[in-house]
């Protein structure tokens, strides 16, 4: 309890889904010492629900939209600035399952020696169906139940595999390390980033098979692509798919990415080409991902 937690809040009008995060937030057994929100719309009745929380609270209005990755560089700052030691990220259209969610991930962070511990991120609308969908070898896993741990860290830790933005626990260190995601990525791929940096940086992390953060589902975005052996991602509207293809055009020219390049050339080609027929949309892809690789980071 002498370790000062602070949560890191990013939203830009979702001023209900918010007050339900906070509902769960602010009742956690271990409390929270401080809570950052960072709103990227400025808005006073977020600024109004944040003050009137029931733990301490720092509200950023930010005038200029931010984004997702942005506005969680702002707040992580801002709770380093603090002093915090932990800091527990999360967005704003989800929640932790309940009230002793943090006190897990500390727990399990303490027991296995990790400088990052993030939940199990579940469908806010059925709790065993992952959020979004995880593969391990070449299995894709979409039920809560169907994960299992490594034996040798007793069955409780996936290691290595974590989402780093729904109920993450890092360690002011773990921050240190890899830094805070990049502004110019604005959403999408900003997580894919800090997880790069993560691995590359040596510390030990993972996902924390005892608790869990519901999240809307986000699985229709992974088509199946070649009988469900693989999948490919498309967006349902032109401004993700914008964000999504250009950071991810970033994301592969990075070190500790790029033997994926194949792989998704194959699928991406696979997509469009086979089960689409849409040339045009192959080739829209392929200028997005050129811009990216060229850290041509205008906004849509």
């Amino acid at each position: 309890m002498t370790e000062r937690i602070i949560g890191v809040v990013v939203t830009h009008k979702r001023r209900e889904l918010l007050a339900e995060s906070l509902k769960v937030l602010s009742t956690q057994s271990r409390p929270l010492d401080h809570l950052v929100v960072v709103d990227n719309a400025d808005e006073a009745e977020v600024r109004a629900l944040v003050e009137g929380s029931d733990v301490p609270t720092t509200y950023l209005g930010s005038k200029h939209n931010l984004g997702g990755a942005g506005g969680f560089a702002l707040g992580m700052l801002y709770a380093l600035s603090l002093g915090a030691d932990w800091l527990w990220l999360a967005d704003d259209d989800g929640r932790p399952e309940g009230p002793e969610v943090l006190a897990t991930l500390l727990d399990c962070a303490t027991r296995h020696g990790l400088s990052e511990v993030s939940p199990v991120v579940c469908d806010i609308d059925d709790p065993d169906r992952l959020a979004f969908p995880l593969r391990r070898g070449v299995e894709w896993r979409r039920l809560r139940s169907e994960l299992g741990g490594s034996d040798e860290d007793g069955g409780d830790l996936l290691p290595g595999i974590a989402s780093l933005f729904n109920g993450a626990l890092f360690s002011a260190a773990a921050v240190d390390a890899v830094g805070v995601p990049d502004l110019r990525l604005f959403v999408r791929g900003d997580e894919v980033e800090v997880h790069r940096r993560l691995v590359r940086s040596g510390l030990a992390f993972g996902t924390c098979l005892q608790t869990a953060y519901v999240h809307p589902n986000g699985a229709e975005e992974f088509k199946p692509i070649l009988g469900g052996r693989m999948h490919t991602q498309y967006p349902d509207n032109e401004t993700k798919r914008f964000y999504t293809y250009r950071n991810r055009g970033y994301l592969l020219s990075q070190p500790g990415m790029r033997r994926l390049l194949p792989q998704e050339w194959l699928r991406f080609g696979w997509f469009f080409l086979v089960d689409r027929r849409d040339p045009a949309g192959l080739r829209d892809w392929v200028r997005l991902r050129r811009m990216g690789r060229r850290e041509r980071f205008e906004r849509h």
